[in-house]
């Protein structure tokens, strides 16, 4: 299996999902205004994603308060994606948050922790691999890491978490129980500093699963 390929289907379908997002906006689909407090809970009293951040949380990372969030439900299988896309006032600081769970009455084969799996284990042990198949396979120094858009694990964060990106845009992922969630955020030109503002907001998600 090419875990690398895989890794990128899953992050463009993602991407997918935010560019949905972006297109309900445009078309003024409903939002929700917030305050300092929590969004509504979902249907069937599953956690969406707008309830995981607070506006006054967004505010203290991005120096723009939230105008209001924009909620997405999209079904997968045996998963349910709920993402928020929380509209800063300027719109380049808005925060996509997406938290993938089971659906509610579902049964399937591929759970979210399945699919974490799937994605990332073994994602060190095959870089390992290649590099010590030869000393004389390397990458070329014109493809970094960042360029390739590879997994990059981050500690302490979670059960698991990595992110995945390039220096123009990317995602922070993380697994808890059986869910996990993505964060990332707009308007930051250095991918170190999206990596500690995506962590920052990733540690308040948690607090609320």
């Amino acid at each position: 299996m090419n875990y690398g390929h895989a890794v990128r289907a899953a992050i463009c379908v993602f991407y997918l999902c935010a560019i949905a997002s972006h297109a309900q906006q445009a078309y003024g689909a409903p939002g929700q205004k917030l305050g300092s407090s929590d969004a509504a809970i979902g249907a069937g009293g599953s956690v969406d994603a707008c309830q995981l951040l607070t506006s006054a949380e967004i505010e203290a990372v991005q120096g723009e308060p939230v105008k209001e969030a924009k909620p997405n439900v999209q079904p997968s299988g045996g998963m349910r994606i709920s993402e928020c896309l929380f509209h800063t006032s300027n719109f380049a600081k808005s925060v996509s948050v997406a938290l993938v769970t089971r659906s509610v009455g579902k049964a399937s084969a591929l759970t979210p922790r399945k699919f974490w799996q799937r994605q990332f284990r073994g994602l060190d042990t095959q870089k390992d691999k290649t590099r010590g198949a030869s000393n004389e396979i390397e990458k070329p120094e014109s493809r970094s890491e960042e360029e390739t858009g590879e997994a990059r694990r981050i500690k302490g964060l979670g059960e698991d978490a990595y992110w995945v990106g390039s220096p123009i845009a990317g995602a922070l992922y993380v697994l808890r129980g059986d869910k996990f969630v993505r964060i990332s955020v707009g308007g930051v030109g250095e991918e170190s500093i999206r990596i500690e503002k995506s962590k920052v907001l990733a540690r308040a998600a948690l607090r609320r699963l």
